[in-house]
């Protein structure tokens, strides 16, 4: 009777296939991504197929893998999603939310075959997410009102973040390099103000965060390679009229004078505009377009520092770094906002020259610039980085921290488990299964690093149960340990997110029944 309403070639898987179709798609995802998972987790290599493109990355980046993955189950795009949201959101935690909602969705598989109902699951969930979420709320820390203590939290949240990642091995280093950067944000969280330059060349430790904007271009020939008190005048116009650019039209002359008369006056035009332009009082021009040799010249004569081609973000950034506006014309210098810093000068990063800006108006822009052995371990640091700088941004805004190495997955199954002895009915079991869900982290964590995950995380029950609620794994002696001497510890918001996401993402995948495949449209003939 259905199939009368659907057009031809589309397909309904209903019921139990649907359901079936779901979980082992999402299931594979987060088996994809599980193995990158800890301070042991392994990376991976993507390799795009394309023509043009053949091009490798290795990263162990849950959302970059994710992100590169061509999917056509219905359900392994949530997840996808889901991964993408914790990234955009809170910048780490990518994997952790995959996995752990293909754990949930594996323990709903379990009790769908128990013939429970997915709503009674549900509601179970439900239940179990908010006795969840109250043990995370009370084993939270805030220690914001004291500088020298927080600063101490931010760079352990780094190192935790960092332990997972390549920079792992020179995490102290970079730890510090991260706090230290998003500290001179003051609270702006603008992470557009801190800009990476990859310079490929030396050890990752030869890095270093540079106290100002770095701008990888060059300054124009015979202009002055250092500027203080530098106004800066932001463009983006073109600066190319030197030449006949009269395209798709015909222009018929008697003499090559004539040809010299509208090259002239085409030179006179660009006069003009320089003059304009010089009419601001500006000793430093920064366009995002090119400036050729005309222009380029004029300003050489004036003295003025140009510098061409700054690119869409580049100048973008330094319109909020130098306090400037980016302008198109010209005819208005007193409406214009100049951008402002101390000094311009070249500087010298490996075997490039770069521009620094130093003392910029916006006092809290700075450059880390990454050293390292080839693209591919620049390309992993960067990702490394920007996932320690996110959660630490995230962490000024909300300072509360937890202790990490899967002490809060431990301590909220505990609380879920004790919820369940009071709950009657068929929701008790999908709560013991959140339990089990949330348990299989810290397991997951113990396999990547070549533990026994059931001998430890048996241990780790023992222990919360003894009331040692601070306790996680040591991954890097396979032992169990008190996290807070240590100096494990994760942002609370990181944390919240993927307990929230992972279960939504969950609920609203094994409340499925129905997947409708529309059909392609059809070719006409001719097309």
């Amino acid at each position: 009777m259905e199939a009368a309403f659907v057009g031809a070639g589309t397909t309904v898987d209903k019921g139990e296939n649907a359901r079936l179709s779901s979980f082992i798609g999402a299931i594979a995802i987060a088996d994809l991504v599980k193995t990158t998972l800890g301070p042991k987790g392994m990376d991976k290599i993507l390799q795009r197929i394309s023509e043009h493109d053949q091009s490798i990355s290795v990263t162990n980046d849950g959302a970059t893998i994710l992100k590169s993955v061509n999917i056509d189950n219905a359900a392994a795009k949530v997840l996808v999603d889901i991964a993408k949201v914790q990234d955009d959101e809170v910048g780490d935690g990518t994997t952790s939310v995959a996995v752990l909602c293909g754990e949930l969705l594996r323990e709903a598989e379990d009790l769908i075959n128990q013939r429970i109902h997915p709503q009674t699951i549900a509601e179970g969930w439900r239940l179990a997410r908010k006795a969840a979420r109250d043990a995370l709320d009370a084993s939270t820390r805030d220690n914001s009102a004291d500088d020298a203590k927080f600063r101490e939290d931010l760079l352990t949240i780094a190192r935790t973040t960092l332990s997972s990642k390549l920079l792992t091995y020179d995490k102290d280093y970079f730890a510090n390099l991260a706090v230290d950067a998003v500290m001179r944000l003051r609270g702006s969280n603008n992470l557009d103000h801190i800009q990476v330059l990859k310079k490929a060349g030396g050890h990752l430790r030869d890095s270093y965060l540079e106290e100002g904007f770095l701008l990888d271009k060059k300054i124009g020939v015979g202009q002055p390679k250092r500027i203080e008190n530098a106004k800066i005048l932001l463009a983006n116009t073109s600066m190319d009229t030197d030449k006949i650019k009269i395209y798709g039209s015909r222009v018929r002359v008697d003499s090559l004078n004539k040809v010299a008369e509208i090259e002239e006056a085409e030179k006179q035009r660009m006069r003009q505009k320089c003059d304009k332009i010089m009419s601001h009082g500006c000793n430093v021009f920064i366009n995002r377009q090119l400036i050729y040799n005309l222009p380029e010249s004029i300003f050489t004569e004036n003295g003025i520092m140009a510098i061409e081609h700054a690119d869409f973000d580049g100048i973008e950034r330094l319109a909020a770094v130098t306090g400037g506006e980016v302008v198109s014309t010209f005819d208005r210098p007193d409406l214009v906002t100049m951008g402002e810093c101390d000094i311009i000068e070249e500087v010298m990063i490996g075997e490039d020259k770069v521009i620094r800006l130093g003392g910029c108006k916006s006092g809290e822009a700075c450059s880390i610039v990454l050293r390292g052995a080839s693209s591919h371990v620049l390309d992993e640091a960067e990702r490394s980085l920007h996932d320690a700088l996110c959660i630490l941004t995230a962490t000024v805004k909300d300072p509360r921290i937890i202790c990490g190495g899967g002490c809060t997955e431990v301590l909220m199954a505990q609380a879920i488990d004790r919820q369940v002895e009071a709950t009657p009915g068929k929701k008790a079991l999908a709560m013991a299964s959140f339990a089990r869900a949330l348990r299989q982290l810290p397991a997951i964590v113990a396999d990547n690093g070549g533990y026994d995950s059931a001998e430890l995380v048996t241990q780790l029950r023992a222990a919360h149960a003894a009331g040692k609620n601070t306790h996680g794994l040591d991954m890097y002696n396979g032992t169990i340990g008190d996290m807070l001497e240590l100096g494990v510890a994760e942002a609370y918001k990181s944390k919240l997110c993927v307990l929230l996401s992972a279960s939504e993402a969950a609920e609203m995948i094994l409340r499925v029944d129905d997947i409708i495949k529309c059909a392609p449209r059809a070719r006409q003939e001719g097309y």
